[in-house]
């Protein structure tokens, strides 16, 4: 497997993103990850999803660690500051929850929050149902997890496709158009930061691909034992959806009746932010999630 570093230059100076370096190794691929806040406090885990990395989050991560708790936000392999593989074969479901596993292993996540978008959650959900004991509570923002027993929308196959044989793949443009506001051109070059030239973008153009949308699909039956999971988990669990999200406007439903954990006074809507909240209504999102683990015991 061939793998691409970004180079550190491109990460300078970038709004708003002060963050310190930490970097482990998982599965010979560098993983770099935000680590902000008390060592010994509770964290809170921020997953983010396609194609974003942990840029998405730095409106979020300040408010979280000032309420105290410790704050880890990683790059999924194939973007932000990680190894990137060249190949767009080189990436699997069943791989990226390897990845994310090993990272959460070698830095011995217990009992955190788990706070999760889009591929985030299609990582980080079937991560909390498989390996339970590393979280206490949930906050889902904007994400599902898919089984393929329900067929694909015609925007979604769009997607896929657009994904696979676009020649051009504009990573910041593709989050611009994710948002309801216009981003600034600063930020949506930081967004582009990881993705230099085409080989680095393969991770981005393989996760639309890795969607289940067959009920043959390789990750469907590791899906359904988790949705089997999270319909038995009784810890906290929250959701904090937008309304201006074309993609999982009206998914949260689905989790509040299916989660025990998912009682109806700890859910929230986020008013006038599209699919990527964090981008619009960081603050906010990081407000209430902070609150929700106030309300349920999970203090830093």
């Amino acid at each position: 497997m061939q793998t691409v570093m970004t180079d550190p230059q491109r990460f300078v100076d970038l709004p708003d993103y002060p963050f310190n370096e930490h970097f482990v190794d998982v599965d010979s691929l560098t993983m770099h990850y935000v680590d902000e806040g008390p060592r010994d406090a509770r964290v809170v885990l921020m997953l983010h999803g396609e194609p974003s990395w942990s840029y998405l989050y730095r409106h979020m991560i300040p408010p979280v660690v000032a309420a105290g708790y410790r704050v880890i936000a990683p790059d999924l392999i194939g973007f932000g500051k990680s190894a990137k593989p060249t190949r767009v074969g080189d990436y699997s479901y069943q791989r990226h929850m390897d990845w994310l596993s090993g990272f959460v292993e070698t830095i011995g996540l217990q009992d955190a929050v788990l706070l999760c978008q889009d591929w985030g959650s299609l990582l980080g959900l079937r991560l909390a149902a498989e390996q339970s004991a590393h979280f206490a509570g949930i906050v889902l923002a904007n994400g599902f997890l898919p089984t393929g027993d329900r067929p694909a929308s015609g925007a979604f196959k769009a997607w896929q496709r657009f994904a696979r044989f676009s020649p051009l793949f504009p990573i910041g443009r593709i989050i611009d158009r994710g948002t309801v506001m216009t981003l600034p051109a600063a930020v949506i070059a930081a967004y582009d930061a990881p993705f230099p030239n085409g080989r680095y973008k393969a991770g981005a153009r393989a996760f639309p691909r890795l969607v289940p949308t067959r009920p043959d699909d390789p990750a469907a039956p590791a899906n359904r034992a988790a949705w089997q999971a999270l319909g038995e988990w009784t810890k906290p669990f929250a959701t904090a959806f937008s309304d201006k999200d074309p993609i999982t406007r009206g998914l949260d439903r689905i989790f509040h009746k299916h989660v025990p954990g998912a009682r109806h006074d700890q859910h929230t809507v986020i008013h006038g932010a599209g699919h990527f909240l964090q981008e619009e209504s960081g603050p906010e999102l990081a407000e209430f999630a902070i609150r929700y683990c106030t309300a349920n015991g999970l203090r830093p």
